[in-house]
């Protein structure tokens, strides 16, 4: 069986970023890491890879910098890695970087497709469902339980009330939340042999998308970036046996009454 994992490098978040002053896009290191929620699609990758004698592919894109988020993923057991490096990408849109890595994993082939929820450092939460239609195959999207088989996958969906159960033949893509499995940690030999693992590197004019994914075909662009405004003190209401007033003045204010 063949697995396909989508993996994204991140900044870290606990170290400052600087923005592009013209393009107002962060400007990324060469040392990124592995964004934290993928390390419950990798995991959920390798459990469904021992239980059906499968193999694991991690696909991104990004700059590959020192390659060291995609190491961190290999390190745990993921067979090789695709990653999509390629200047003219750079502010690519949710829909720019779902034709590239449906792309990329099309070229391969698959069974099944994992990804997280959505990235830490987009939310955009769009482009799994954006890859599974235009790889034509189901999206089992939220899921807390995952069951794969020759016969198919079942899923527990998360809803804000319960559970789900949803249930599709493959292949079929799915985005797994963070309580649905304990992410393993790398062991010693594990890190030395990611050291050795493929990592191959294309470009979007190797998947024949290099005049439909560039930033400029989205029609979009960020034409200024401004801090948050700074959190104010709120208001102190000295009660004096008349402050729920002031309250029930404040909540019609905000017409919650």
């Amino acid at each position: 069986m063949k697995i396909a994992v989508c993996v994204k490098q991140i900044p870290d978040p606990a170290t400052p970023y600087a923005l592009d002053p013209e393009s107002h896009w962060v400007i990324r290191p060469e040392e990124q890491i592995l964004d934290d929620t993928d390390r419950y699609g990798v995991e959920v990758g390798l459990q469904v890879a021992e239980a059906n004698e499968g193999t694991v592919t991690l696909y991104s894109m990004s700059p590959a910098g020192s390659l060291q988020g995609i190491r961190q993923a290999l390190s745990v057991g993921a067979d090789k890695a695709i990653i999509v490096d390629d200047d003219t990408l750079r502010g690519s849109d949710a829909l720019g970087t779902a034709r590239v890595l449906a792309a990329a994993i099309e070229r391969d082939g698959f069974d099944v497709v994992i990804a997280g929820t959505e990235s830490t450092d987009g939310y955009s939460g769009v482009v799994p469902q954006m890859m599974a239609e235009l790889l034509d195959v189901p999206a089992l999207s939220f899921a807390r339980k995952v069951e794969v088989s020759a016969e198919g996958a079942r899923i527990e969906r998360q809803t804000a009330v319960g559970y789900d159960v949803v249930e599709s033949d493959l292949p079929v893509l799915m985005t797994v939340t963070s309580g649905v499995v304990e992410p393993r940690y790398p062991t010693f030999k594990g890190i030395m042999n990611a050291k050795k693992k493929t990592i191959e590197q294309i470009t979007a004019a190797d998947l024949g998308l290099a005049d439909q994914v560039a930033p400029s075909a989205s029609g979009q662009a960020i034409v200024d970036v401004s801090p948050i405004a700074a959190r104010s003190g709120g208001e102190i209401i000295e009660d004096e046996g008349e402050a729920h007033l002031r309250v029930i003045a404040l909540l019609e204010q905000a017409k919650v009454v």
